[in-house]
């Protein structure tokens, strides 16, 4: 997942530049690759305020983002094995607080570089190769049927 960055304040001006010389708003939207609704909240904003700066995003900052994202780099240093799950156990034991296995899933992929992500342990009954619940299903009714040609 990809996080969305601010339009330009350059884009910003462009845009509405160009609205103001009196070309269609669905022009200027597929012209600079901008919705009519931005279009349409950066004219208001324009209006309110004057100027069409980058607000930022309104609400308290993450509490558990910030802490993980320094737990997080050291702590795959050192502990590279484990599964999502332990790795949200060990943050929960060293910090107090506790994170799913997707938020720690979305901030491992954020980091630099390659980490592995396990979800599981592998089970010692699964097939190399694959894991999944089909592949057990299929190999066991492989052994309980009896093999009969004729």
């Amino acid at each position: 997942m990809l996080s969305m960055n601010a339009y330009s304040k350059d884009l910003r001006l462009k845009t509405l530049a160009a609205i103001d010389r009196g070309i269609p708003r669905k022009e200027v939207s597929d012209l600079f690759g901008v919705s009519l609704s931005t279009i349409k909240r950066w004219l208001e904003r324009r209006r309110q305020t004057g100027d069409v700066n980058i607000h930022k995003i309104p609400g308290r900052p993450s509490v558990k983002g910030e802490a993980l994202r320094e737990w997080l780099p050291a702590h795959l240093k050192t502990n590279p094995d484990l599964t999502l799950k332990e790795h949200c156990e060990a943050f929960e034991d060293e910090m107090g607080v506790e994170v799913s296995e997707a938020t720690m899933s979305r901030n491992i992929r954020r980091l630099p570089g390659e980490w592995p992500l396990k979800k599981v342990t592998p089970s010692p009954r699964t097939r190399r190769g694959s894991e999944s619940s089909v592949a057990m299903a299929v190999l066991s009714l492989r052994c309980q049927a009896p093999c009969v040609r004729g």
